[in-house]
Formats: structure tokens, sequence, C-alpha cells
């Protein structure tokens, strides 16, 4: 192997070292990236009657900041009293499920028992882990500065990649072969598409699922409904783990009523979340593409598992990203191009 070739494979190496140090900040850049591709669908619908790109960005984003003014205005107090609620009830609907399943066990003959799964022990193991989650006041994502500065950094990213996306395009772009670098283009035009599909229909799947969690925890009688509702459409973000937990703090609070109508919320959610991903999502996400529920599942895990809760968070849009570069540059354009020779 020549002395340039050796060259090349060191200075890689060095680049995915350096790249897997600032793995924190590409995450933060590749945020930004979503949340101006989100906008930019905004900016092109004020283009459209013939307002300047510029005079078209700083619309989006004073429209933005307004739609979140109205929004922490109108519902942020009221999730705030709503939520501290929840930080005392769940612990305490946890202590009457505990109760609950201690006199259901002493009913119980020992034989029936033999075949039934331990929940008391399951639920004394995870109270410690929901008590310290609730009562840290999720200190456990970033410290508070760390919060701010992230925020900002993502603001200003966002834009200036809205202000004058092509140099930034260009750039990336210029990074590849100058043969492959049209085709690169199209892999970024599909990108977009993706992501702004993906966008879309997480949007109204947040919207739909708090609407109606909240209506029907309040026709339910149960106490903080506004904060769980919303709780239960961010937690849509999440996908797999997100409607899970998402059906634990209803419960535990229904439980401080009747064991019936912790199960009510139990049937009502699981009616919920199959309405939900069976007709809404499909629907709304037509643009989308398709990701297999297991390779889903599997990317969840790999980028929570390294990059921690940001990594979770963004785990669908870079599965959406990575599916399609995987598809149109590894299968399509090398081994679908891949002829054997004999």
């Amino acid at each position: 192997m020549t002395f340039g070739k050796w060259l090349g494979i060191v200075a890689f190496a060095l680049s995915l070292y350096v790249l897997w140090q600032i793995k924190q900040l590409l995450l933060l850049v590749f945020t930004a990236v979503v949340i101006a591709n989100a906008l930019n669908m905004l900016v092109r619908q004020f283009q459209r009657f013939g307002i300047p790109r510029f005079t078209a960005v700083i619309l989006s984003i004073i429209l933005l900041l307004f739609s979140l003014g109205i929004f922490i205005l109108v519902i942020v107090p009221p999730f705030i009293n709503q939520l501290e609620q929840l930080f005392d009830l769940v612990p305490q609907g946890i202590n009457q499920l505990n109760d609950w399943l201690n006199a259901l066990e002493k009913q119980t003959s020992p034989e029936l028992l033999e075949f039934l799964p331990d929940f008391t022990q399951f639920f004394q193991q995870i109270q410690p882990i929901i008590n310290r989650l609730l009562g840290g006041g999720f200190t456990f994502f970033y410290t508070t500065v760390g919060i701010i500065l992230n925020v900002l950094l993502v603001l200003v990213l966002t834009i200036m990649f809205l202000l004058d996306p092509t140099p930034y395009r260009q750039g990336f772009i210029r990074l590849f072969p100058s043969f492959y670098r049209r085709r690169v283009d199209e892999i970024l035009v599909l990108c977009e598409k993706s992501l702004q599909g993906w966008f879309i229909g997480t949007l109204v799947s947040i919207v739909f699922l708090l609407i109606i969690s909240f209506l029907g925890l309040s026709i339910l009688d149960i106490e903080a409904a506004l904060a769980q509702g919303m709780l239960t459409g961010l937690l849509t973000f999440i996908p797999n783990f997100g409607p899970v937990l998402s059906v634990i703090p209803p419960m535990a609070i229904a439980l401080l009523d009747t064991p019936w109508k912790s199960l009510a919320v139990l049937i009502f959610y699981i009616v919920l979340q199959q309405v939900e991903g069976s007709l809404v999502t499909p629907y709304v996400m037509a643009q989308q593409v398709s990701l297999f529920p297991a390779f889903t599942l599997l990317a969840q895990v790999f980028f929570a598992t390294f990059f921690g809760v940001l990594g979770l968070l963004l785990a669908l849009p870079l599965t959406v990203v990575c599916q399609i570069w995987i598809r149109e540059v590894l299968i399509k354009d090398i081994l679908d191009q891949w002829s054997g020779h004999n």
C-alpha cells in the first residue's frame, strides 16, 4: 500500500474521531436543519404571494414566535399548575396500586399466585424511579444554562439556514466527488420532502392526541386532564416508548378513585392509540417515507444509547434521513450496480 493510501486512511480515521467528539453539536445542527426545513414550507407559501424571501423568513419567524407566545400565555399557566398536581398525584396513585395488589394477593389462592407475575415487586422497583424523575424536575436532561445556550444556538442556525440555504447546501454537496454531486442534490430533495411529511404528520398526531385525550380524561373525571393531555401529545414525538409512558400518569391518578376507573383509562388509551396509529398517522403521513417498525425501534435504541436524550427525540427524523441515504446510495447506486465477474 502506498504512502498516499495510508495517509488517506489515517485522515479518514481522524475525521471519524473528530465527528464523534462533536456529535452533540452535530445533533443540534441537525435539529436546526429540521426546524428550518419545516419553516421553509411557510416561507414558500409567503413567497407565492410575491413576498421576497428575506421578508417571508421574517414573517414566518414572527408568526412562529407569536404562536408560541399565545401558547405560553393561554396554555402554560394552567399546565404548570396541573403539572404540579401531577407530581403529587402520580406517586400516590402508585402507592394505591401497590396496596390494591397486596389486598388482591391476600384474597387469591396460593396455587393461582404461582402462575401470575409479581406485579407488586415490579411497582416497588419502578416507584423510586418515578419519584426521582418527577421530583427532580427533569433536571437530568441538561442544566438550565445548557438548555438556554443550546436553544439560542439552534435558533440562530435556523435563521441562518432559512435566510440563505443555498451556500450551506452547495457546501455540503461539494464534499462529494464532482461526478456524484447531481445525485447528492437529488437525495437532498428526497430528504427534504420526507422530513416535511414527517413534521406535518407528527404535528397533526400531537394535536389530535392532545385534544382527544384531554376530552376523554375530562369525561372520566381524571384530575389534571389538561396536563396529561399535553403530555400524551408531546410523548407521541417518541414512537413506541411515548404511548407506553403516556398512560402511566392517568392510570395512577385514576387509582386514587377506584380501580375500575384506572381500567377505563387503560382501555381508552388503547383505543386512542389504535385509532391514531391505524387511521390518523397513515392518512397524514402519506408523503413520509415508510419505516419498518422493527427498524424504527432499533434506531431509537441506537440513537438513545449513543447520543442520549436528544438522540432519542431526534431518532425518527434521523431514521428517515438515514434510510433514504442507505436506500439511494448503498442499495441503488452501489449494490444494484454491482455486477459479478467470472
